[in-house]
């Protein structure tokens, strides 16, 4: 898999990575899938380029006081998967995942679709069980049962996880597209939040303090006007600001993993929907303690 060996070779990594994995508390994880995005595909290349863009912000973050050269992450490549075979892609991401979970390392994984966080939250859930919550922020609800007859698609990703995680531990926040079924399904599932993120998870911070927290991140949250770079934009999402902000009140959390999805650049040829990515996962590493 080239996790703890380095034999996944990369044109560049992640701003300030360690060596070695041995030394590393936090392991990031590329996975490059597209292969159910039901409109415009391409985040197979979203990886490699918030890695590229990586080197233009810098180590230190103004919103933890912290930086990247007194953090010990490791970011291990991309891993190789088989282009078409949704399944055994799932097989190998969860794999990886298991593998940091089992080194009682934080995985930290990019994708790619939606779809490659539900084999990660569910090796998290493995370790913590019903106490872990999950926080998404997303413009789409995720909840359709399929998609197109395809149960293991981006669009059912959340809908995947519930079948193995109470859906009641599930927070959703900034939510403004999906079917009626899929938000009456929430309504009575899910703590579903629409339209907006922060505010709302302000006022659900207390109820996720004290409990295992995974963080599953679909760029999309975003406005196009802010992130374009993205396979399914939705128009009338929250500002960079917004975003920026309401990560950095989960601070006050125990975070345990984390996945930022759905970066497709090459509909972004500014950039600003990468650059966005990768200032927020600088972020969250500094936010693991």
């Amino acid at each position: 898999m080239g996790l703890k060996d380095g034999s996944i070779t990369l044109p560049t990594k992640f701003m300030s990575s360690t060596d070695t994995y041995e030394e590393a508390s936090i392991v990031l994880v590329g996975v490059p899938m597209d292969f159910t995005c039901s409109f415009r595909p391409g985040t197979r290349f979203g990886p490699q380029k918030i890695r590229e863009v990586s080197i233009g912000i810098e180590e230190y973050s103004i919103y933890m006081d912290r930086s990247l050269n007194d953090s010990f992450f490791y970011d291990s490549g991309d891993l190789d998967l088989p282009i078409g075979n949704v399944e055994k892609s799932l097989e190998i991401i969860e794999e990886a995942a298991g593998e940091i979970i089992n080194d009682k390392k934080f995985p930290l994984f990019i994708g790619g679709e939606h779809l490659i966080s539900v084999p990660v939250i569910k090796k998290v859930y493995e370790k913590y069980g019903d106490e872990l919550l999950l926080v998404h922020f997303d413009a789409h609800a995720d909840l359709r049962c399929d998609y197109l007859g395809c149960p293991n698609s981006h669009a059912s990703a959340i809908r995947r996880v519930i079948d193995f995680m109470p859906s009641k531990n599930i927070f959703q926040f900034g939510i403004r597209s999906g079917t009626k079924e899929e938000f009456d399904f929430a309504r009575n599932n899910t703590n579903m939040h629409t339209l907006e993120v922060f505010e709302p998870l302000k006022a659900s911070i207390e109820k996720l303090k004290g409990r295992p927290v995974y963080f599953t991140l679909d760029i999309d949250v975003v406005d196009p006007a802010y992130a374009n770079g993205t396979g399914t934009p939705e128009p009338g999402g929250v500002s960079s600001n917004e975003l920026i902000k309401s990560v950095n009140l989960l601070k006050e959390l125990n975070i345990v993993g984390f996945d930022l999805v759905e970066v497709s650049p090459h509909y972004d040829l500014s950039d600003r929907t990468a650059f966005l990515a990768a200032k927020i996962i600088r972020d969250i590493i500094l936010m693991v303690r």
